[in-house]
């Protein structure tokens, strides 16, 4: 029998859970474990030019073992103010085995990076925030604001309330309307400066902003602030924060247009300046003190998306979702090329 790659839809990816805060963030949990045990490795990622201005193709491979067996690559196209009516971002993630190098299947995979994403927020809330989170302030309306306002519902229902912000209200009332009856209750401010003078101890931005308008005054004790988005903050803001923590550090400081990393390229903060990683949260138990402000830039770790990936493959297999394509016309030929 040829051996068949499985093609799971955006469709089939919700079928089997890809949405799943909980499977998420104990894939996250057991990768992390895997890393530190060094059966996991996320090389640099590399990306090509694409034609529009700011256009790029983004390859992000990993490899993680474990329940996984996995190698694999995250392909993203970024696209700047797309007019077609598709995501800013299109994904797709292809898994081989780690041990054969079979490959095992395609899988559209926006919204399990969306997942994993709120997945890392959801540990760096119960994990590095100075007090319990009670309130929450959330800024965006995107996949990301939808993936964390899903997240944030499904553990996180004991919150007393959630402020959402977005610079269009009508895109962010939809955000909160098509996420169901919520366990709290959600203050919809009219402007940015009426959310930031809500009592909050939680701060998540999920936006796409190019250029900070959030600065020192959103830096209070006891608070956690969550950078999902691309550059949010400003370089003072982060300055005032006692404790900085991120999912990691690597080699994509050198390119990364998160705040935290470009602050770094212009010599204003050090590798050494970080105070803890998710590594250090899970495993050795750092944790900040009640009166910390704690600044948290989540990078997104492609490793994550790799194993996600995985799960949901072998899922649809036991299963039976997805479709399955021929991978060869005959016998394999051991003097090919690669």
């Amino acid at each position: 029998m040829l051996p068949m790659l499985r093609y799971l839809t955006a469709r089939d990816v919700l079928a089997l859970g890809g949405d799943s805060p909980q499977r998420a963030v104990q894939d996250v949990t057991d990768v992390v474990h895997l890393m530190r045990s060094n059966a996991a490795q996320m090389p640099a990622e590399t990306h090509v030019d694409l034609a529009s201005p700011r256009a790029k193709a983004y390859a992000l491979p990993a490899s993680v073992g474990g329940r996984f067996n996995a190698a694999g690559v995250k392909w993203t196209a970024h696209r700047p103010q797309p007019q077609d009516g598709f995501p800013l971002a299109l994904t797709m993630t292809l898994i081989n085995q780690a041990d054969s190098g079979m490959p095992v299947g395609l899988v559209e995979s926006g919204g399990l990076t969306a997942t994993r994403t709120a997945a890392v927020s959801a540990l760096a809330l119960r994990l590095a925030a100075p007090r319990p989170v009670r309130r929450v302030l959330l800024l965006g309306a995107g996949v990301q604001a939808q993936a964390h306002l899903h997240m944030l519902k499904a553990l996180f229902p004991e919150l007393d309330g959630l402020i959402c912000w977005n610079r269009s209200a009508e895109k962010r009332d939809q955000l909160v309307q098509n996420s169901g009856p919520l366990p709290w209750p959600v203050a919809l401010p009219d402007s940015l400066e009426q959310a930031l003078s809500q009592p909050f101890d939680a701060l998540i931005t999920c936006t796409s902003a190019a250029e900070p308008f959030l600065g020192p005054e959103v830096m209070q004790q006891g608070r956690i602030i969550l950078q999902v988005g691309y550059h949010e903050m400003s370089f003072e803001g982060i300055r005032q924060a006692s404790k900085v923590v991120a999912d990691l550090w690597g080699d994509f400081c050198q390119t990364s247009a998160k705040s935290l990393f470009q602050m770094y390229r212009a010599g204003e903060f050090s590798a050494e300046q970080l105070d803890a990683d998710l590594a250090q949260l899970l495993i050795d138990h750092w944790r900040p003190s009640a009166d910390d402000c704690v600044y948290f830039s989540s990078f997104g770790l492609n490793v994550f998306d790799i194993a996600l990936a995985a799960r949901l493959l072998h899922d649809a297999q036991q299963q039976e979702i997805g479709q399955l394509l021929p991978l060869f016309n005959g016998a394999p030929d051991a003097h090919s090329s690669r």
